[in-house]
């Protein structure tokens, strides 16, 4: 070890060598970033403005996409950098702060899943108690909780990995500094590390899934109760947004991190992360403005309010 040299500097390979697919590349994921960007802003505002979007639910909504924000933030403004410059190169430190903010704020949202789906389950199956049970005061502990969970999930195995010594080769074949790409360089055997990542992977990932899946079976069973067509489908639909947007997130999320991580390919990874980091992010805040009746109608005022005020001014 004394006569290795320690990395400075990481490579990330990113997608292509090619110019002028990089270029490319560049224009696709920077219109995605914007519209990521804009449409996550959009949700803050609307659930910040409108009076009737003053609830639990478009509470953590609005939480949930400024964790959008932060977590799609971690890793694509250096991919724009690198297409755009046709650089490569990223720093020790910077590469390991942008794998700590992914993985933390990448955490915390499964907790705030978790979270939203314990409100609907509250607000469907126990809907007289809900007002005094999701208080605003729960409800910033819920918050405040996913944050410390997230952050505090990820230190110790992050820590130890960051003490790992890097005096090989320095080449990351993935877009941004991923942990399972790290433990592939590292110059000393990883396999705990390797195993404790996988055991805390499935325990947020499938732990906050299992109270996931026990809500909506009882929502499922509540609403199944309802003697009205009509009641049973405006029950559903309070859940619909919320319901697609958990089966995007785990979905891909289970294929990278419960797999232990020498099962797949980086290539493999690369390829579902970009669903992951930079597909989702832009989905979400369309998924409830679309399917969401008050967000639609918050929508039209805002627009119309737009449109009406230059008139009168």
């Amino acid at each position: 070890m004394e006569n290795q040299t320690a990395v400075t500097e990481f490579i990330l390979l990113g997608f292509t060598d090619v110019r002028w697919l990089q270029i490319l590349l560049f224009v696709l994921f920077l219109i995605t970033y914007i519209l990521t960007l804009a449409g996550n802003i959009f949700i803050i505002s609307i659930t910040l403005l409108d009076r009737r979007l003053q609830t639990p639910m478009y509470f953590f909504l609005r939480n949930f996409s400024l964790l959008e924000i932060g977590f799609t933030s971690a890793s694509i403004p250096k991919v724009l950098f690198n297409l755009a410059s046709g650089l490569q190169s990223i720093s020790v430190a910077g590469c390991f702060a942008q794998c700590l903010f992914y993985l933390i704020v990448g955490t915390a949202e499964f907790f705030l899943l978790a979270a939203m789906s314990f409100d609907r389950y509250v607000a469907i199956c126990n809907p007289l108690q809900y007002a005094s049970i999701m208080s605003s005061h729960f409800c910033n502990w819920l918050v405040l909780g996913s944050w410390l969970i997230g952050f505090g999930y990820v230190l110790v195995p992050l820590v130890l990995l960051f003490r790992l010594p890097f005096c090989g080769p320095n080449i990351i074949n993935h877009f941004f500094c991923d942990n399972a790409a790290l433990l592939q360089l590292a110059c000393t055997d990883t396999q705990l590390l390797r195993l404790l990542a996988f055991l805390l992977a499935t325990g947020s990932i499938l732990g906050t899934l299992a109270i996931t899946v026990f809500s909506y079976f009882k929502i499922i069973s509540a609403v199944m109760r309802i003697p009205s067509m009509a009641g049973r489908q405006k029950a559903f639909a309070t859940c619909a947004s919320h319901f697609t947007m958990v089966s995007m997130a785990y979905g891909s999320c289970i294929f990278l991190y419960i797999k232990p991580m020498g099962s797949s390919r980086l290539d493999v990874r690369k390829n579902v992360a970009v669903l992951n980091s930079i597909v989702h992010p832009l989905f979400n805040p369309f998924i409830y403005s679309l399917r969401n009746k008050q967000v639609k109608e918050a929508l039209k005022e805002a627009v119309r309010w737009i449109t009406v005020f230059p008139k009168s001014s």
